[in-house]
């Protein structure tokens, strides 16, 4: 029997996609003898626990959901098999039924947010877009985050840094450059990042600028053991001097962290 949702659930996957989203897809790929729902059936996943769609319901769709946010957190897919064995256990259907639900996750594409668009973040956007990741850029000067000053951004977040943040929850897929014009704003700002599961969140200025900021972030009561969370100052040692050096710099340090790697020579 076909599922009469899956498009509609594959217009929302994409739609997913586009938002950043963490989603994870579950197919019943197999199903012998009484069950529920039948080979095809389709239902999504998100990564807050929502669901879209269904494969059954009862234990059996308790166990596929568990295991989507177990594949989502390990970007691995999942081969789920469920025996249909004790209807009092919330099995849906009579005993004898078996199927398989395969499960795929699908995070949101590899991303970089930009806070702050002035001359760095507006190289940090080209040279990202050039390599590939989705662009995300905020800056509370309404008329710097615009596609006139930044034309290879994907999203575009003027305005209120915590408003863009609602917009556009940060995911494990989410590196974060700050490259603000002073301590205050970084001030204001990096205390929102500090609890997000984004795995780097770099902060430009000089090493004068990073102790200021440390002992005003202390002052307003952050943990001392979040600022091991800021890559301060920002990117690896090039001595760059222009904005688009600075650029290769930070994402340089993006790269190594992404994919574990040392920064050294790999000449002798």
């Amino acid at each position: 029997m076909h599922n009469d949702h899956a498009p509609q659930l594959l217009v929302e996957l994409m739609a997913a996609q586009q938002a950043g989203e963490p989603v994870a897809l579950a197919t019943i790929v197999k199903a012998r003898g009484s069950v529920p729902r039948h080979a095809g059936a389709k239902m999504l996943i998100y990564g807050d626990g929502r669901t879209s769609g269904s494969v059954g319901g009862g234990e059996m769709e308790a166990q596929v959901v568990q295991e989507a946010v177990a594949a989502l957190a390990q970007n691995q897919p999942h081969l789920v098999p469920y025996a249909f064995v004790d209807p009092q256990r919330g099995d849906p259907g009579v005993c004898g039924g078996e199927i398989e639900v395969f499960v795929e996750p699908y995070l949101p594409p590899t991303a970089v947010f930009i806070v702050g668009c002035g001359h760095v973040g507006q190289a940090v956007a080209d040279l990202a877009h050039w390599l590939g990741y989705q662009v995300v850029v905020t800056d509370d000067r309404a008329d710097l985050a615009t596609p006139a000053q930044i034309p290879h951004a994907d999203v575009y977040l003027p305005g209120d840094f915590a408003a863009a943040l609602a917009q556009r929850p940060l995911t494990a897929n989410t590196y974060v450059v700050v490259v603000t014009r002073n301590v205050e704003i970084d001030r204001h700002i990096l205390p929102l990042l500090a609890a997000t599961p984004t795995p780097y969140i770099g902060v430009m200025g000089s090493r004068r600028r990073w102790a200021e900021t440390e002992r005003l972030l202390l002052a307003d009561g952050l943990d001392e053991t979040l600022l091991t969370r800021f890559h301060a100052p920002i990117g690896l040692e090039l001595n760059a001097e222009t904005p688009a050096e600075i650029a290769v710099s930070i994402l340089a340090e993006i790269i190594m962290q992404r994919r574990g790697g040392h920064g050294k020579r790999m000449s002798l």
